[in-house]
């Protein structure tokens, strides 16, 4: 069963959240950009090579930017995007996320489409730069005849997908965490054990934190005494807002993520949705995929479907924060009910 805090109001960081433990002795940092974005490992120190662990990250992070970035034009997904229509053989890691956004999207009844990238780029959101008004209707109406997770198709066994025209792909609402998943299989490889992995907000725990128990992290609201701590147990943990990337038009707030089906911004007042699951790339993409739903069809998905999610919905003077009993149990949350 879900809870409500009616009275919290929520202010985040960049991130939604913060990171409260401190690196101790035995306890080292690497850190790098990808991504448009900072990635930092805390991990504890077993006399391997650091420097080559840390390129090693860098290179793993360097190759789905190589596949998956929209704003690198040499990139095999805007290589894809600019395609004439036909079948077209993608690299693994790209037809792997691929696949895995096109099963949130036929899950989620196409409230999650990772084929919006037109759409993206005409409200300021993409590579072609920021807006500060809305684009004509025209424009909207031509970038939804080739939006549409459904006028797309995957061949597995050659690893190749249906280009129908027009259509540009967008992963950059999974493509973090997918990284943040890729840098905890280099930590594996070398026998890490204990670390926690923060990609642009998104993150995944492994083992143990400095303090000697699972890692710890605050969900943040506005009022800088109220937080929610919950802690990593062998998890990964992903948020999608509408706080983060948006602009401010006649009063209503334009965010970055996009309603497929009309195309334009969603208008409703969930402000976050925080995932946990064992894959980040999962986090990441139902994170964005319960936020698009709204807070009642959101909420409702997640407990039918048992996702350790946890809502934050904005009201005129507050905000009010509910999880499902499956966000509950992995964050080992105690708290008792407010009013």
């Amino acid at each position: 069963m879900s809870r409500t805090w009616p009275h919290w109001k929520f202010c985040p960081n960049s991130h939604g959240m913060s990171i409260h433990e401190t690196v101790a002795p035995l306890y080292k940092s690497l850190s790098g950009s990808s991504m448009g974005t900072s990635w930092t490992v805390k991990l504890r120190d077993s006399g391997i090579d650091l420097a080559r662990l840390n390129s090693d990250i860098q290179a793993a992070l360097d190759e789905i930017v190589a596949q998956m970035s929209t704003w690198d034009p040499a990139s095999a997904i805007s290589r894809l995007n600019q395609s004439e229509t036909g079948w077209y053989q993608v690299p693994s890691a790209l037809f792997h996320v691929l696949s895995h956004a096109l099963e949130l999207a036929e899950a989620s009844s196409g409230a999650y489409d990772p084929t919006v990238g037109q759409l993206v780029n005409l409200w300021g959101f993409g590579p072609s730069g920021p807006v500060d008004t809305p684009p004509p209707d025209h424009a909207i109406r031509l970038a939804l005849t080739h939006t549409g997770w459904q006028r797309t198709a995957l061949d597995h066994r050659y690893r190749a997908v249906w280009q129908p025209g027009g259509m540009h792909f967008d992963l950059s609402s999974i493509a973090k965490g997918f990284g943040a998943d890729e840098v905890s299989r280099v930590l594996d490889a070398a026998g890490i054990t204990d670390y926690l992995v923060e990609l642009g907000g998104e993150v995944t725990a492994r083992g143990a934190g400095p303090a000697g128990t699972h890692w710890a992290l605050n969900i943040e609201t506005p009022a800088l005494a109220e937080q929610i701590p919950i802690v990593l147990k062998n998890i990964s943990v992903a948020t999608s807002g509408d706080y983060r990337r948006f602009f401010m038009y006649q009063g209503h707030r334009m965010a970055h993520t996009i309603n497929a089906r009309c195309g334009t911004p969603v208008a409703h007042p969930l402000a976050s949705v925080t995932v946990l699951h064992p894959q980040c790339m999962m986090a990441d993409g139902l994170a964005t995929a319960l936020l698009a739903m709204g807070p009642e069809k959101g909420f409702a998905h997640a407990r039918h479907s048992k996702v350790a999610a946890l809502f934050m919905t904005r009201h005129p003077t507050d905000f009010a924060v509910s999880w499902t009993d499956e966000f509950a149990a992995l964050a080992g949350m105690n708290r008792t009910e407010s009013c």
